[in-house]
């Protein structure tokens, strides 16, 4: 983070020379916006109240923003406060993104109309995170700033209700009075707190009871607990040298293109075949990229029967470069064939697809390849994705990781590596082993670009199989 401190500290020193030169006086430690027109366009918007907020979160040395409830700390200044600085088009997608999975930050767990969580009775996620706001507004009553996006009674209103269906009613009880400490008009919580009590004086065992609070039964969130743990930790990733069928190597594959420059392979993992090229693209290649994607990003979709849709358990934005767009990508093209053997010519393989994760953006659980006959991907009528080849096109101060789910794996971002896995077996079904998901970005900005490599064009590439073992 001391990068982001020496900006900080940049940034007050200029806006004071700014306000210097404008014989603007400034009483001590102001909360000041300064807006300066240049060339009648350019709006420039000083915040020292953010610096000093920043400042002082940073201030204690050991709790450092690899402590989740730091981190999205941090991620609410940046959404409230940073954009009195500066306008960011990327941020504001990401943070309506996240609007919509609002569990996730602390702030958007206190707005009902984009609570997924809270409103579909996710309460396992709900309920702590409200807790943690509760708390912070406690602390800090009657100096806390959000721009009126927020308060402590919003967060004692939310997190009595989720007390009260997962069961704790004494909780309820207790968090509904202390609300009406703050708002003694409020008609409707008085009559939750005397509908509250007359609930425990009929079952006065309520008082100490703890209700168990169970997750909702709903697809996406049946491998929560791992997911979750694999963008905590890399999961169950042993050493080189404790199972000799995982080695390191310089790949040619046997192809004339490689032999003069060979790649630097690392096997992953066996069952599901996950295995990282390094330096598979060169910095200027990755910018390259990420510059001729950028114009066309647009918010991400998913394949949801027949159509495509956008979802809050995918946050991020993506493109499509044809190989026509710049003749790198055709190199690129020809260097993802020679090393993997495979025919990535349309359209036996789909274009390139860029995708960019800012602060927050994730993907939840999926697979790459089809799970259902009438999905989108079979348009093409190359049959299914056989393989992917992902690129990290940057580098990511914190999260980000790529979770496999079932191999208990998780791949930390290696800028200009490249990972390579199979979706089907040979026999051409999906193997169930590649669900995989891209963990929330806390700090930094995510680049990938995805190669997705479909069935037909691959038959004597990679023969098909009757055994379901391949």
């Amino acid at each position: 983070m001391a990068f982001w401190l020496d900006y900080y500290v940049n940034l007050k020193r200029f806006s004071m020379s700014i306000l210097a030169t404008l014989n603007v006086h400034t009483p001590c430690q102001p909360s000041l916006h300064v807006v300066v027109v240049s060339e009648g366009e350019i709006i420039l918007f000083l915040s020292f109240r953010f610096y000093d907020k920043v400042l002082s979160l940073h201030e204690d040395s050991t709790t450092p923003v690899g402590n989740p409830l730091l981190a999205f700390t941090l991620i609410k200044r940046l959404q409230s406060d940073w954009r009195n600085v500066v306008h960011s088009l990327e941020a504001s997608e990401n943070i309506r993104g996240n609007e919509e999975e609002g569990w996730r930050v602390r702030e958007k767990i206190l707005s009902p109309d984009s609570v997924v969580a809270y409103d579909m009775g996710d309460y396992y996620h709900a309920i702590p995170w409200l807790e943690e706001a509760v708390s912070l507004f406690r602390g800090s009553y009657g100096e806390w700033k959000t721009e009126d996006e927020a308060s402590l009674e919003d967060a004692l209103d939310h997190l009595a209700f989720a007390c009260f269906q997962a069961g704790n009613v004494s909780c309820a009880l207790s968090l509904s009075r202390e609300f009406l400490l703050y708002s003694p008009d409020n008609k409707r919580m008085t009559r939750n707190v005397l509908k509250y009590e007359r609930l425990l004086a009929e079952s006065p065992n309520q008082v100490v009871a703890e209700a168990v609070i169970q997750r909702p039964n709903i697809p996406h969130l049946q491998t929560r607990d791992t997911y979750e743990g694999l963008c905590q930790t890399l999961g169950s990733q042993p050493t080189l040298y404790q199972i000799p069928s995982l080695y390191c190597s310089y790949e040619t594959n046997s192809n004339p293109y490689l032999l003069l420059q060979p790649i630097q392979k690392e096997v992953l993992h066996l069952e599901p075949y996950i295995a990282l090229y390094h330096d598979f693209v060169s910095d200027s290649e990755a910018q390259k990229i990420r510059e001729l994607a950028e114009p066309w990003l647009q918010r991400s979709v998913v394949a949801s029967g027949e159509k495509q849709l956008q979802v809050e358990y995918r946050i991020s934005k993506s493109a499509w470069l044809k190989d026509t767009v710049d003749p790198m990508l055709v190199t690129l093209n020809h260097r993802i064939a020679a090393l993997t053997g495979l025919d990535v010519r349309p359209p036996y393989a789909e274009y390139l697809q860029v995708v960019n994760y800012g602060i927050g953006g994730h993907y939840e659980p999926h697979f790459d390849h089809a799970t259902s006959p009438s999905s989108p991907l079979y348009r093409m009528k190359s049959g299914n994705r056989v393989a992917t080849f992902m690129i990290y096109l940057s580098s990511v101060e914190a999260g980000g990781a790529t979770a496999f789910i079932y191999a208990n794996l998780s791949m930390p971002v290696v800028k200009n590596a490249a990972l390579f896995w199979w979706n089907l077996h040979r026999s051409g079904e999906g193997d169930s082993d590649t669900l995989h998901a891209g963990c929330p970005v806390l700090v930094g900005n995510k680049w990938v670009a995805n190669k997705w490599i479909h069935e037909y064009g691959q038959e004597f590439r990679r023969p098909c199989s009757s055994s379901p073992e391949d």
